[in-house]
């Protein structure tokens, strides 16, 4: 059966990527330490709605995103 709980965000710790500009442009934002999961959030709306990203797809993403990106290597 699906675990269709949602974990508590209220207290994550979210960060910007290091790639982000220091004026707050369009970013997102990630929580560490849910385990299985990645929180996504966009940095404009931090009270918005938050995305849970399997860990696993997580991972696929930011590969495919290095692989495709000659300034992510």
């Amino acid at each position: 059966m699906l675990n269709t709980s949602r974990p508590d965000l209220s207290v994550a710790a979210w960060r910007k990527s290091s790639y982000s500009n220091k004026e707050g442009g369009d970013c997102v934002e990630i929580a560490d330490h849910y385990p299985g999961l990645v929180p996504v959030r966009d940095s404009k709306r931090p009270h918005g709605p938050a995305l849970l990203i399997p860990g696993a797809a997580w991972t696929a993403f930011i590969a495919g995103l290095k692989d495709g990106c000659p300034a992510g290597r």
